[in-house]
C-alpha cells in the first residue's frame, strides 16, 4: 500500500506530467534552439584561443552538443542516486571559460580536460555536503537568486539583439535591433492571441518566423548548411589523453565550486517555480549528475557541464513544466552531436532574433524572483537589506565586468558570475542575520525602519496626534494599525 502511495504522489508531481511526442518534440526543440548558442560560445572561445584548427574547433562544438544532451537526459531522466528528475537543460558551463583558456596556454587542451575530470571527481565526492544547505535556501534567498540569474542575463540578451559577435561590422546597427524587436512583437502578439498551445510554443514560432523574415532581408546564410558530413560519431579522446598538473587541477576546482553553486541555485530556482519539492537528497542527485557529466564529458572533448539558465526563464515563461519535454531538448542535443548537419541548420538561426525572444525569457525569471521575494517577512528583521546587499552585489561584476581583474585569479573566478556573487552574499548574510542571531540588535536597521511604522512599548510616550488604542490594538488616525513591538522582540 506505501508503495502504491509513493507512485501516486510521484505522478502527481507537475514535473512528471507526460504531454506526448508531439508536445515533446516542439518544446524540446524550443529550449535547444534557446540554449544552443550559449553550449557552442565556450568551445568556439576556447578552441580559438588554444589554437585549435577550424575542423578541430568544429569538433569541440560538436562534442559539447553530445556530451551536453546525455547530461540533460542524465539530469531529468536520472538513475539512482543521480539526476534530480526536474526540468534542467544541461551544457557546457561558462564559468570557467577564463580559467580552462589560461590553463591551456601553459598546458595545451590536454591539460585543460584533465583539470576538468580531476577536480570534477573532487567535486562529486563533496556533494553530500551541498545536498545537507537546503535550510539555508529559505524565499529570501531563492527568491534573490532566481532575480540575479534574469537580471544577469539580461546583457546577453542585448548582444543577441545587437547581433551576437562584437567584432561583425554590423553589431548594434538599426537592422539587427529592429529584427530583434521583430521577434519580440512576435512573442507578445503570440501570447496574446494565440489559443494556449499557441501561446506555449511562442517563442519557437517567433524564433521561426524571425529566422524567416531574416531570410528575406539577407540577414541569414543557409549555404554553409550543406558543407561539411550529414553524420559523424565523436572520437574518444581525440585530443589526446588528458594530462594532470595540479596547479591546473586547483584552479579548476575553484571553477567547480562556483558550478556546485549556480547549479544549487537553479535547482532550487527550478523547483520554486514549477512549485515542486527540492529536499536534500533531490539537490544532492541533481548535484551528482552535474558533475558525472563533467566527468565524463573530457573523454568526448567537452568540458564541465552545468544547469542552463536561460532555459530556466523558458519554463517560467511557458509553463510547461515537464521534465519528458527537457529530456527530448536533450535528445536533440545528442543527434545535433551526431548529425552536424542539423547543427549547421540551428546555428543559421540570427543572433538578433534569439535576442529578441531572449527579452521576454530573461525578463521572466527576473519576475519570478521578484514573486518570490513578495512572500518575504520584511516585518522588524533585516531582510529587505539582505536583499538589497546580495542583488546589488551581485550586480557589481555585470555593471562592470572588470571590477575584479587587479584581484587574486581565484577571487576573479568566484565573483566573475554575479550569480554566484549574490548566492554566496545572500547565503551568507542569512546566516549571519537569521541564524546566527547572537548579537543582534533589538532595533530594526535603519534602512528597513521607514518601510513601516512601529512601535515599541517604552515609545508610546511618542504617539502621533490621532492615535488609538482598541480592543488592545493600537491604530492611527487613518485607522491604519500600527504594530506593537516587545522590547524583547528581535
Amino acid at each position: 500500500m506505501a508503495n502504491n502511495a509513493d507512485e501516486t504522489v510521484r505522478h502527481t508531481r507537475p514535473e512528471d506530467e507526460n504531454l506526448g511526442i508531439s508536445a515533446n518534440l516542439a518544446y524540446g526543440l524550443q529550449h535547444v534552439l534557446t540554449m544552443y548558442g550559449g553550449i557552442v560560445a565556450v568551445p568556439l572561445i576556447l578552441g580559438q584561443a588554444a589554437g585549435l584548427s577550424s575542423s578541430d574547433v568544429g569538433l569541440l562544438i560538436t562534442a559539447s552538443l553530445f556530451a551536453g544532451g546525455l547530461a540533460t537526459i542524465l539530469q531529468t531522466i536520472g538513475l539512482p542516486f543521480f539526476g534530480s528528475r526536474l526540468p534542467l537543460v544541461q551544457g557546457v558551463s561558462f564559468s570557467g571559460v577564463a580559467t580552462m583558456i589560461a590553463i591551456s596556454g601553459s598546458g595545451g587542451i590536454e591539460s585543460v580536460l584533465g583539470a576538468v575530470m580531476a577536480a570534477s571527481l573532487i567535486g562529486l565526492l563533496i556533494t553530500p555536503v551541498f545536498s545537507r544547505i537546503t535550510r539555508f535556501f529559505p524565499p529570501l534567498v531563492t527568491g534573490i537568486v532566481i532575480t540575479t540569474i534574469g537580471l544577469t542575463l539580461m546583457p546577453v540578451a542585448a548582444r543577441w539583439a545587437m547581433g551576437g559577435n562584437s567584432a561583425a561590422p554590423d553589431f548594434g546597427s538599426p537592422a539587427n535591433i529592429q529584427l530583434a524587436a521583430t521577434t519580440l512583437v512576435i512573442v507578445l502578439l503570440l501570447s496574446k492571441l494565440g489559443s494556449a498551445s499557441i501561446s506555449r510554443l511562442s517563442i519557437l514560432i517567433a524564433l521561426f518566423i524571425g529566422t524567416v523574415i531574416a531570410y528575406f532581408a539577407g540577414m541569414t546564410d543557409f549555404t554553409k548548411v550543406a558543407e561539411g558530413p550529414l553524420f559523424s560519431l565523436p572520437t574518444v579522446f581525440h585530443f589526446g589523453y588528458p594530462t594532470f598538473e595540479i596547479a591546473a587541477v586547483i584552479s579548476m576546482f575553484i571553477v567547480i565550486m562556483v558550478t556546485l553553486v549556480e547549479t544549487s541555485a537553479d535547482i532550487l530556482a527550478v523547483g520554486e517555480i514549477i512549485e515542486t519539492k527540492v529536499d536534500s537528497r533531490r539537490l544532492g542527485d541533481g548535484l551528482r549528475a552535474d558533475m558525472l557529466s563533467s566527468l565524463i564529458a573530457p573523454v568526448f572533448g567537452s568540458f564541465t557541464q552545468s544547469a542552463f539558465a536561460q532555459n530556466v526563464g523558458l519554463v517560467a515563461v511557458t509553463g510547461v513544466k515537464s521534465r519528458y519535454v527537457v529530456a527530448t531538448g536533450g535528445m536533440f542535443l545528442v543527434a545535433l552531436g551526431l548529425l552536424p548537419v542539423m547543427g549547421r541548420v540551428v546555428a543559421a538561426v540570427p543572433s538578433a532574433v534569439l535576442g529578441g525572444a531572449g527579452i521576454v525569457l530573461f525578463g521572466t525569471v527576473a519576475a519570478s524572483g521578484i514573486r518570490t521575494l513578495s512572500k518575504v517577512d520584511y516585518n522588524n528583521n533585516m531582510n529587505l537589506v539582505i536583499v538589497a546587499t546580495s542583488i546589488g552585489f551581485g550586480m557589481i561584476p555585470i555593471a562592470s565586468p572588470g571590477f575584479y581583474e587587479h584581484f587574486p585569479a581565484w577571487v576573479a573566478t568566484i565573483f566573475h558570475s554575479g550569480i554566484s556573487s549574490a548566492a554566496l552574499m545572500a547565503i551568507s548574510l542569512n546566516l549571519i542575520f537569521n541564524h546566527l542571531t547572537v548579537g543582534n540588535s533589538d532595533q530594526q536597521s535603519v534602512f528597513v525602519a521607514g518601510t513601516e511604522r512601529t512601535l515599541r512599548y517604552q515609545d508610546i510616550a511618542r504617539l502621533h496626534d490621532g492615535d488609538y488604542f482598541l480592543n488592545g490594538k493600537l491604530y492611527d488616525a487613518k485607522g491604519i494599525e500600527v504594530p506593537v513591538i516587545a522590547s524583547e522582540a528581535h
